[in-house]
């Protein structure tokens, strides 16, 4: 699995972090979200796709 995320497109909603805090989080300054990995083990699969599925803005990509 392969994550990448849009920083430009985010909006700082916290979905990802919420859904998904061992891959996604969010910057101090801007709430911005900081991708902690890019390469996630599938045990995560569920979590990172569900995170992808409730950002607003779709700034996050999944590759399988």
């Amino acid at each position: 699995m392969k994550v990448t995320v849009d920083q430009e497109t985010c909006v700082g909603s916290g979905q990802c972090a919420l859904a998904a805090a061992d891959v996604f989080d969010q910057r101090d300054e801007d709430g911005i979200v900081a991708l902690l990995d890019p390469a996630p083990p599938g045990g995560l699969a569920a979590d990172v796709n569900d995170a992808a599925a409730m950002c607003p803005v779709q700034a996050i990509t999944v590759e399988e």
